[in-house]
């Protein structure tokens, strides 16, 4: 089994002072009791996962509606609390830390009153809906010790930490682009749009991946649903060394894709996540350029070469990634490594997606990414 990625802490000072304050501190035999707000689409695999946990209790379940609390009752192993008051379960006292899966719109209010209370806290992407709320729910947890960790999951995707593996080793050589296909027939939502629904994925592929964070982008989109929430978007996200990163991120398609090549200077490689068997295939073809004689400004002197060598397909061991983020969670909590997934990173995704916005709005105008001014750097896989 490949061992998760080891974390370079974006502040390490900041997390040596108040790593005592960042964990929670139990007695023998007890477990970490986590609350969960939300029963949409994604909250009750959470609530699974944290409740199928040795290490955690699920003390109590959120959600607006009576019949999806009746249905995570049944669900659950034990006498599970539930309860219609979200921001009550966020700040209770009985909860060492919650969980929040809810529209994105909802994601600043409840995160920061459980900051506020003292919980730690696991809030779904996006970490907020803008990037000044980003921002402050990011110095809150600092502030108050705790932490902020948001449910990126494809960060505990094997198949993705097997091309970060790749990329790191320079198997593929220097990384000339990458591009992402997500797609498929809904789930439509209502209070964000595709960008940031199912982009904001890629994005936190495409800076764990490249150690980096984009400089530009350009976007543009179409609403065709509903006004102003845009159902289609391709954006084009430029990294440092000359990366371009494309994401065409849809709802409205008639066929679920996950994709996303990475094309080096030598080797190229393909991620299928609705490949369960064989998410990963590389393919050793590239193309050189061979400089006849005469000048080299000459576009005659120079002839294409293209390579084209076998397809390798490696093993990559099947573990659902909620289970090893949820895990990885609870690792956090008892101190045992440091957050893949922390809000630092969460704010680099937003700060991505609220450039890719403005250019959205501005006419696909190419726009600035606001610079990071506590850069989290993912360390290379083992």
């Amino acid at each position: 089994m490949h061992r998760p990625a080891e974390i370079i802490p974006f502040d390490q000072k900041l997390r040596k002072s108040s790593a005592s304050r960042r964990t929670v501190h139990r007695g023998q035999g007890s477990t970490i009791t986590v609350n969960c707000i939300g029963l949409g689409h994604w909250g009750p695999n959470l609530v699974q996962c944290f409740n199928s946990s040795e290490r955690a209790t699920v003390g109590t379940v959120c959600d607006l509606s009576d019949a999806r609390l009746a249905m995570i009752r049944k669900r659950v192993s034990h006498k599970v609390r539930t309860s219609t008051d979200p921001v009550a379960t966020a700040v209770d006292p009985k909860a060492d830390a919650v969980v929040i899966s809810t529209p994105t719109q909802t994601h600043f209010e409840l995160t920061k009153a459980a900051l506020n209370a003292g919980k730690h806290v696991f809030v779904e992407k996006p970490l907020a809906g803008s990037l000044d709320e980003a921002e402050e729910l990011v110095e809150l947890a600092n502030k108050q010790g705790r932490l902020l960790a948001v449910g990126h999951v494809f960060l505990f995707n094997n198949g993705i930490r097997a091309v970060k593996r790749l990329i790191d080793a320079g198997d593929l050589g220097r990384v000339l682009y990458m591009c992402a296909t997500r797609t498929n027939l809904g789930p439509i939502r209502g209070d964000c749009n595709a960008l940031w629904d199912l982009g904001a994925h890629d994005i936190s592929i495409f800076n764990y991946w490249l150690d980096a964070d984009p400089q530009r982008v350009t976007a543009c989109g179409t609403s065709c649903l509903r006004p102003k929430i845009e159902d289609l978007v391709v954006a084009n996200f430029f990294y440092p060394n000359n990366v371009q990163a494309s994401v065409l991120a849809s709802w409205l398609s008639p066929k679920k894709v996950r994709e996303i090549t990475v094309v080096g200077e030598r080797q190229m490689v393909v991620w299928n996540d609705m490949d369960v068997d064989e998410p990963i295939r590389i393919y050793h073809k590239s193309v050189d350029i061979e400089r006849g004689p005469g000048y080299a400004d000459n576009p005659s002197a120079h002839r294409m070469l293209v390579r084209s060598g076998e397809v390798i397909i490696p093993k990559i061991e099947q573990v659902p990634p909620l289970d090893n983020e949820c895990q990885h969670f609870l690792d956090c909590l008892e101190g045992k490594c440091l957050p893949l997934n922390d809000g630092q990173v969460g704010l680099r995704v937003v700060r991505a997606l609220a450039a890719a916005e403005q250019s959205l709005h501005d006419g696909s105008l190419l726009t600035r990414v606001p610079s990071p001014t506590g850069l989290t750097l993912f360390a290379k896989a083992a």
